[in-house]
């Protein structure tokens, strides 16, 4: 009894350190898997468990979002143009007994799948589509990932291309491009005004030609505006020359003096 008695403190001592490695505490984003002599036994957490101290061993597993910065990588585009794209890629842990067992370290696969996928989508596509339509292949690599990562029990929720850089001759060969398409379109907008403008003067010859008095007037009211600048105008047509130049007299004179009229004021 005495012995007992001597024994007891060790004892206790020993079945608290056993208490304590076989009680875990795991936090809500946080997931325990357990392995048994080897074997997957399955997943705890959150909050308090227990497990069987050296028989038991664990893996935590993070389920929170993950984030990937994908370095610059060279890419050859379709149309054999050198680019320097790098991404961003979001995902996260949906089945951690998947992440564990299928795969050696699912966030060093995730990275490299990331890279080897981004050049390969990236190189069959032409240089245009790559920086137009980046929302599409955000997408396409979405879902090429997604598909890849899946036996892995991770879920890809997004890609994002960040960066397209370009070398600075082809910066140069599309700002070229760029100043050509404006000017074509420069071109079309005047021949397109031209194409108004004679039709608005052939509708204007018919009326003339119905009304021969419009295009007299039409002419007075031009020599009244050349007047204003008190310019000598000649003109001849097929009207009576004499009173076609007595009018520009007229109009002149009359012009001369309004303008002493203002000096004297």
């Amino acid at each position: 009894m005495a012995l007992f008695d001597s024994q007891l403190p060790i004892v206790i001592v020993i079945l608290l350190i056993l208490l304590s490695q076989s009680m875990k505490i795991v936090r809500e984003y946080e997931r325990v898997v357990i392995f048994r002599l080897g074997r997957y036994s399955g997943v705890k957490g959150p909050g308090l468990f227990f497990i069987i101290p050296i028989i038991d061993r664990v893996q935590l597993i993070d389920l929170r979002v993950v984030t990937i910065d994908v370095q610059k990588q060279v890419v050859i585009t379709r149309d054999n143009v050198t680019v320097d794209v790098d991404a961003v890629i979001y995902y996260r842990v949906m089945d951690p007994a998947k992440a564990v067992i299928q795969v050696e370290n699912y966030r060093v696969a995730t990275a490299l799948l990331s890279q080897t996928t981004l050049r390969d989508v990236l190189g069959q596509i032409d240089l245009d589509d790559l920086l137009s339509k980046r929302e599409e292949l955000n997408l396409k690599l979405q879902a090429i990932l997604d598909r890849h990562t899946d036996p892995w029990g991770i879920k890809v929720t997004a890609v994002t291309l960040r960066d397209v850089s370009l070398p600075e001759s082809m910066m140069r060969a599309i700002a070229k491009q760029a100043e050509a398409e404006r000017e074509k379109r420069s071109r079309i907008i005047l021949a397109d005004g031209e194409l108004q403008a004679s039709k608005t003067m052939a509708e204007a010859a018919a009326l003339y030609q119905h009304a021969p008095i419009a295009i007299k007037l039409r002419e007075l009211q031009t020599l009244a505006e050349i007047a204003r600048e008190r310019n000598l105008i000649v003109v001849t047509s097929g009207a009576d020359v004499g009173s076609t130049t007595g009018i520009v007299a007229g109009i002149q004179r009359a012009v001369e003096e309004t303008g002493r009229g203002e000096s004297r004021a």
